[in-house]
């Protein structure tokens, strides 16, 4: 099949599927998937909720140019600073996409998916993209193969995904609306000219329910991909998530915008607003009853490596690669071991029992998590660069989602404490409808602010299982008498 090439003219912009390298779901969501599609995603971070605390995802950039203008993306090469979609800090060919793939396989053997991302759309630069699938599927058969896209030019690349052994997808939708559209995508590149409007609009979104119409009768997994855009498409992505239910996507990632000035994009620079938590959170929750929602999105660099809300990026660079001796097939048959290790493991937590012993009407508390993976509560509360946010209820223990620092309260050395007061009302901020902090250890000085702020810190359940925890927080908050329904202050005359 002869695809369709691209000009690579720096002017194109990058891609909506920039943003769209994000990823997560609530398991409890995909226990009535048929079991062929649960073992799918059984080891995929970005698509399992649980798999994400255990398994490592990378990415690698061999993308560049873009089909699309995005009003939210802008591409930044060679750039360390910033963990966002769309950023990078080398473009690899497809060899060197390889080598570093084997070289990340080796070192991180929870590694078990590989996805193309960007930095612009994979599907704009199609015979890069799909050389890089073709000779891992030859030299890594048993690494899983992602792709993620704004979608222009799927319906044209679906054959030769399929021929590739790529059985996820991500389809970034932001709109059914060509109104709307045209207020996201400034213009596309389509049939060798730029096309601007509602017109631009209306041919992307034909083509994205296209492509996800032909994946899913292929048998390939579509989730889709959706940025919250405050005023511009909050209200109508309840509509976007019933249609690409019913059209056979199996999971819905609603993102929040970034709009930061200091990232250069056109929403950045003309004051768009980013949804709160809360607001993120409220469409989730409103879409769920039509979608599998997907709530554990770290919208990733498009050369990120590590577990999720990590990023090994520096430790796989070019230079350093060339310096390492890798033994493949040894690292081939320890990853199948460890693989193997974490699977057990998680299939004997799913038969756990996490309903907690409490009467049903007490009310809901949210706990934040201070965790560097493998499911335990292993942080110091200053090392923290994100918190994970639970809920437990009667019914027991959801994941919510997580909430992000611009760094660490406490990085070590001279920088400990720097803007410490800062930092901690982010800190605050982003926790206000928390209850409970659990961490490792959290430090004298955040301890007393998180406690004046209504935030109970804990450090009682260092290295013990996330979701055993929470149940004993809230269970022993139950004997405390702390769990009755909270009552509305009666305001006097």
């Amino acid at each position: 099949m002869k695809l369709p090439v691209l000009d690579n003219d720096t002017s194109l912009a990058t891609s909506e599927g920039c943003q769209s390298s994000g990823c997560g779901s609530s398991d409890d969501s995909l226990t009535h998937l048929p079991e062929e599609i649960r073992n799918k995603v059984a080891n995929h971070p970005c698509f399992s909720e649980k798999a994400h605390h255990y398994f490592a995802r990378m990415h690698v950039a061999v993308a560049p140019a873009c089909n699309i203008q995005c009003n939210y993306c802008n591409r930044k090469y060679d750039c360390s600073n910033e963990s966002r979609p769309g950023v990078v800090s080398e473009v690899l060919t497809p060899a060197q996409a390889v080598k570093k793939v084997k070289a990340v396989a080796a070192e991180i053997p929870q590694m078990s998916v590989l996805g193309i991302a960007g930095p612009g759309d994979p599907l704009a630069n199609p015979q890069k993209t799909f050389e890089t699938f073709r000779r891992l599927s030859d030299e890594a058969p048993d690494i899983k193969l992602c792709v993620s896209t704004n979608g222009l030019n799927l319906p044209a690349s679906v054959e030769e995904i399929c021929k590739h052994n790529i059985d996820h997808v991500t389809i970034t939708i932001n709109c059914l609306d060509p109104k709307i559209g045209a207020k996201i995508y400034p213009w596309i590149y389509w049939d060798h000219r730029r096309i601007r409007g509602e017109e631009a609009a209306a041919i992307l979104i034909e083509q994205q329910q296209k492509g996800l119409e032909m994946l899913v009768e292929r048998g390939v997994l579509v989730k889709v991909n959706s940025v919250l855009i405050p005023g511009v498409n909050d209200q109508h992505l309840k509509e976007v998530s019933r249609v690409v239910k019913e059209k056979g996507a199996f999971l819905h990632n609603v993102m929040p915008l970034i709009a930061e000035a200091e990232h250069g994009t056109y929403y950045g620079l003309t004051g768009q607003r980013e949804p709160t938590a809360a607001e993120v959170e409220e469409i989730q929750n409103s879409c769920s009853g039509d979608m599998n929602m997907m709530r554990h999105c770290r919208q990733c660099r498009a050369d990120a490596v590590g577990l999720l809300g990590e990023d090994r990026g520096e430790e796989f660079t070019l230079d350093k690669i060339e310096a390492m001796e890798i033994d493949y097939p040894a690292a081939m048959e320890k990853r199948a071991q460890v693989h193997q290790e974490i699977l057990e493991k998680l299939d004997a937590d799913s038969g756990a029992a996490v309903q907690p012993q409490v009467p049903a009407a007490s009310r809901p508390v949210r706990m934040a998590v201070a965790t560097k993976g493998q499911g335990l509560i292993n942080q110091h509360f200053g090392h923290a660069r994100e918190f994970l946010v639970y809920e437990a209820s009667p019914e027991g223990v959801r994941f919510v989602n997580h909430r992000t620092l611009p760094r660490p309260y406490c990085e070590g050395g001279d920088t400990c404490g720097e803007d410490a007061e800062s930092l901690m009302a982010i800190v605050i901020r982003e926790l206000q409808d928390c209850e409970v902090l659990l961490a490792s250890r959290v430090g004298f000085e955040p301890w007393s602010a998180l406690e004046e702020a209504g935030i109970q810190p804990n450090g009682e359940h260092a290295l013990e299982g996330i979701e055993e925890a929470i149940l004993a927080v809230y269970q022993k908050m139950q004997a405390e008498g702390q769990l009755q329904a909270k009552q509305p202050s009666l305001q006097t005359a």
